[in-house]
């Protein structure tokens, strides 16, 4: 009778356990579900604000189309305005030749005074009103010459989106992991904060990395004036490499970087610097398009006064003879519909506003090596 007793009640008990455990695997389960809900929901999320940023980016692509546009004919315009400046100069000579004959007369021959003067002064006011309007014809040199610039950003800015893009992507994808982590460890009650809380600064590292990406093409893309300020010349160059460095990736280009332990310091703008080294890592990516192997070296060397960059590729080079021309407008050695021939000339001309130089030295058969020397802030003085 005991024994029957004992074998009813541990049926009641399997009777009552059955329901709980039932209860308790449906209420995980349910919770994952929400989870897993929730974590769709997050990424439909993420996927929603990279399509925005894609539709954002192709219609800046669309805007800096015009831009292209726009700065040929403002290229055009430069151009006219700089020989209709050096007439301009030729008449301000003569009128110098002039005075000077009017001078010379004066003294061999004995001219009478009045009419001397009479004529100086004609000369004189020609020539101050031809200076007048040489000053007025350089300020829109110079007004135009920022503005094609500004055009060439623009137009370096659309070949960069698609690195950006996925450049954005990464930080995306893993803001949603770690706060997606964050959220598990809280739903399933644990106890340790501290591992919470490193998910969450992981995350908030991720955001100000995209952050941080964004501000840069802002301030990149930026018409602000020009200024001159003293800047590290390897903060510039870092900051090119980080525009550059995904589509450098995806070619397969391998990078090196050997600037030594000086650290100099230059007086220039930045953005404009910037510019130019993006120019040069571009130039170098197309030219190394066919190449069996793709490397780039950028180097650097300091002497008293000067610092110089050298920017070295694997590519074809530069056919024999035109190493003098590589810097004139329009001028190119791509593929017909691959290149305005713009972005050198762009870079020789804000190479030349910052007192600088650059050259070009292509030996056959080893690629194209692009030299940059600036002035130093502060020069180095020599030990005696």
């Amino acid at each position: 009778m005991i024994a029957m007793a004992d074998l009813v009640t541990d049926d009641r008990q399997a009777a009552v356990s059955e329901p709980r455990a039932t209860a308790t695997a449906e209420s995980r389960f349910r919770a994952q579900v929400e989870t897993l809900e929730r974590r769709l929901r997050a990424r439909d999320e993420q996927r929603r604000a990279m399509l925005h940023i894609m539709g954002d980016l192709h219609e800046t692509n669309k805007r800096l189309a015009n831009q292209r546009k726009a700065m040929l004919h403002i290229l055009a315009d430069y151009e006219q305005d700089r020989r209709r400046l050096a007439r301009q100069t030729a008449r301000l000579d003569n009128s110098r030749r002039a005075l000077l004959h009017i001078l010379q007369d004066s003294h061999k021959d004995k001219l009478h005074l009045e009419d001397s003067r009479k004529a100086m002064i004609h000369i004189m006011g020609d020539l101050r009103e031809t200076t007048a309007e040489m000053q007025r014809r350089e300020q829109e040199l110079r007004d135009k010459q920022e503005q094609l610039v500004q055009a060439g950003k623009l137009a370096t800015l659309g070949e960069l989106t698609t690195g950006v893009a996925h450049e954005l992507n990464n930080p995306l994808n893993n803001t949603g992991l770690f706060v997606g982590n964050a959220i598990d460890l809280i739903e399933l009650g644990m106890t340790d904060k501290g591992q919470i809380v490193r998910e969450l600064r992981q995350a908030m590292q991720q955001v100000r990395k995209a952050t941080e990406i964004i501000s840069h093409l802002r301030t990149f893309g930026r018409a602000a004036p020009v200024s001159r300020e003293p800047i590290p010349l390897r903060q510039v160059i870092e900051r090119a490499l980080s525009l550059m460095r995904q589509q450098l990736r995806l070619r397969e280009i391998e990078v090196t970087v050997d600037l030594g332990r000086e650290e100099p310091v230059v007086v220039g703008n930045p953005i404009q610097l910037e510019q130019v080294f993006i120019n040069l890592l571009t130039n170098a990516r197309d030219a190394m398009a066919d190449s069996p192997r793709k490397a780039i070296r950028i180097s650097s060397s300091v002497g008293p006064a000067i610092v110089e960059v050298a920017f070295a590729d694997t590519g074809d080079g530069i056919p024999p003879g035109l190493e003098r021309r590589i810097f004139d407008p329009f001028f190119t050695t791509k593929d017909v519909g691959k290149g305005t021939g713009l972005g050198l000339s762009i870079t020789y001309g804000i190479i030349n506003e910052h007192g600088g130089m650059i050259s070009v030295v292509s030996p056959p058969g080893e690629g194209a090596t692009f030299l940059i020397q600036l002035p130093l802030a502060t020069p180095v003085r020599s030990e005696p």
